[in-house]
């Protein structure tokens, strides 16, 4: 897929921010063609595509930019083995998750372009640069979010409120999910709300691990119950179905694993409304003299040259921080607090999923006959959260829940798969075959509460290669992150202990065993959606409150940060809100 140029206006040195650096003002800005879009949209994971599917889809022009490199699905090395890859596959500073994964200039640190942390915080931040961002290389999990997620102020009175409800985006759950494809059951469990009729793909059958991790489930009454994941069970449009036999996390390059690189980008661009631009870093909204959004301006990193793209309508789907970065960074007439701004809550509210976990060993499946178990890529089966009424009845100390991914049997070795053994030849071929499949883990995902601990501003005095200036987080964990992880271990012990299995790992303080911030990768909320101008940055159809005509698509609106994995919901919501902004173009609104 080859990108379209982006076209560019004459630079005003009257408006935009007042940069130091030569590099960001005057004679680096390029002038070029004055063609105006329909819509400006920056990013090109699951908000910025399904923005783009949308609103292609409904006649408009749009440009997308993205501030990655090109990528092409047909590079996934889908069925490349870990004996042949340097170190065996092994993770990697510049390749964290294996060599084989799909993410392509990217990760937790990125040459040039740097970001802090403040002392005493500990946040750690992945970016992938390319298109299709997260989505070429995410887990698929997509569990919605039910109708205590929506309103967990009213519950418990901590956080706050969406300013929707669960019945609000229930109707584009099932379009969304209907459009992508997502294997699963409807469970009806409390807070596991049901897709509509024939929305669900078939999920596939649990194997041994699955099925005898429910078997000491259900003498707990704990639910291990098929999982919900973006990955076909059918061949749909021009999509293959899975064949069971690649991890999802190198990409899919027949299209059985949903990422937009194979479904909303090459849809909307058969719409002919489409231009990609990649390599682009945008920096700064730009406002007309009425106060509106008329575009965005932007860095080509390929030739250092500064350039700006018009539109009638902005949609920032950059990701939660990036997003961030670019509102704190604009400063119409000079303004501190950065554009759409006014309620002060732009980066603020940073929140990401709660994380911890266990491996665990099972005598009982020692020696057990071995075949294939490579299945979906992923999860087949998952424990929800199963303990509700006993957080409402003030039984159990946390007052959010959390979901327990599982994983074991005969994965591909590779580094790290076996440890702990001494010897040679023969005898320790043999021990290594007796414990081949009888390692198990149990991951924890939870809800985390905001707090105001936990937020992303500009840092004074770095930038980066490009002389834009960088965000600083900062971070803390509370006191209901920590009781979670304690239920966690405890469900996670007996569990293991009804199975008859040992914990391999040490059972931590929950302060030390929780996750870094920002490990899960599923960081939300620094410009959340609420029902005023005055506490929130958007209203329910993710529309800023202080422009008009500037909209927010990625999960920097999340009100709350439940322990279902956030992608299904920001493709949602983008589908809801593409919907507004379609209806408005169409009248001449915008």
């Amino acid at each position: 897929m080859s990108p379209g140029p982006a076209s560019a206006i004459d630079f005003d040195e009257g408006e935009g921010l007042d940069w130091p650096d030569s590099r960001i003002r005057g004679e680096a800005m390029v002038t070029t063609a004055d063609d105006k879009f329909d819509a400006v949209i920056v990013g090109s994971g699951a908000g910025g595509s399904m923005a783009a599917y949308m609103l292609t889809k409904a006649g408009a022009r749009v440009l997308m930019l993205e501030a990655g490199r090109d990528y092409n699905p047909d590079e996934a090395p889908m069925l490349n083995l870990a004996k042949d890859a340097p170190l065996r596959g092994a993770g990697t500073p510049d390749k964290p998750f294996g060599y084989y994964d799909a993410t392509i200039d990217g990760g937790w640190t990125i040459p040039d372009e740097p970001y802090s942390a403040a002392e005493g915080s500990e946040f750690i931040w992945w970016r992938t640069r390319m298109l299709g961002g997260r989505t070429n290389h995410w887990a698929r999990n997509s569990f919605r979010m039910g109708p205590y997620d929506f309103k967990p102020y009213t519950r418990d009175g901590l956080g706050v409120d969406w300013p929707i409800s669960y019945d609000d985006l229930s109707p584009w759950y099932d379009k969304t999910e209907k459009l992508i494809g997502v294997y699963g059951t409807n469970t009806g469990l409390e807070n596991h709300p049901s897709s509509g009729p024939g929305v669900l793909l078939d999920p596939p059958k649990f194997r041994a691990p699955e099925l005898f991790v429910k078997a000491g489930g259900d003498a707990l009454g704990i639910p291990v119950v098929p999982a919900r994941r973006a990955v076909l069970t059918r061949d749909m449009d021009k999509r293959q179905q899975c064949y069971w036999a690649s991890p999802c996390g190198r990409g899919c390059s027949i299209g059985a694993a949903f990422q937009t690189t194979t479904s909303l980008i090459p849809w909307a661009k058969e719409t002919g409304k489409l231009t990609i631009q990649t390599g682009a870093m945008v920096y700064e909204v730009l406002l007309d003299k009425s106060g509106k959004a008329s575009g965005v301006r932007y860095v080509d990193k390929a030739s250092g040259a500064h350039r700006e793209a018009q539109g009638r309508v902005v949609v920032l789907a950059a990701s939660t921080g990036e997003t961030a970065r670019i509102l704190l960074n604009t400063k119409p007439n000079g303004r501190s607090e950065g554009l759409a701004n006014s309620s002060g809550q732009v980066g603020r509210n940073l929140m990401d999923t709660v994380g911890s976990g266990f491996s665990a060993y099972f005598p009982s499946l020692e020696g057990r006959p071995i075949y294939n178990e490579d299945g979906a890529g992923g999860l087949h089966a998952y424990i929800p959260f199963w303990q509700y009424k006993e957080i409402a009845a003030g039984k159990i100390k946390t007052p959010r829940g959390y979901h327990m991914e599982i994983g074991g049997g005969f994965g591909e070795p590779g580094i790290g798969s076996f440890g702990g053994f001494d010897g040679y030849g023969a005898g320790l071929r043999g021990e290594v075959k007796k414990r081949y499949g009888a390692r198990f883990g149990f991951t924890q995902r939870g809800e985390m509460i905001p707090n105001a601990n936990c937020y992303a501003e500009i840092d004074g005095e770095q930038k980066d290669k490009f002389g834009i200036p960088t965000l600083k987080f900062h971070w803390k964990w509370s006191e209901h992150e920590y009781a979670q992880v304690e239920h966690f271990q405890n469900a996670v012990k007996e569990l293991v202990d009804r199975l008859g299995g040992t914990l391999l790992n040490e059972v931590k303080p929950p302060a030390e065993a929780i996750s870094t911030g920002g490990e899960i990768i599923h960081e939300v909320g620094t410009c959340r959606m609420g029902a005023s101008a005055k506490e929130s940055v958007t209203n329910s159809l993710n529309r800023t409150w202080d422009v008009d005509n500037l909209y927010l698509t990625d999960g920097s609106v999340f009100a709350s940060k439940a322990h279902k994995n956030p992608t299904i919901t920001i493709l949602a919501l983008s589908m809801r809100a593409s919907d507004h902004i379609a209806t408005r173009l169409r009248t001449g609104e915008l």
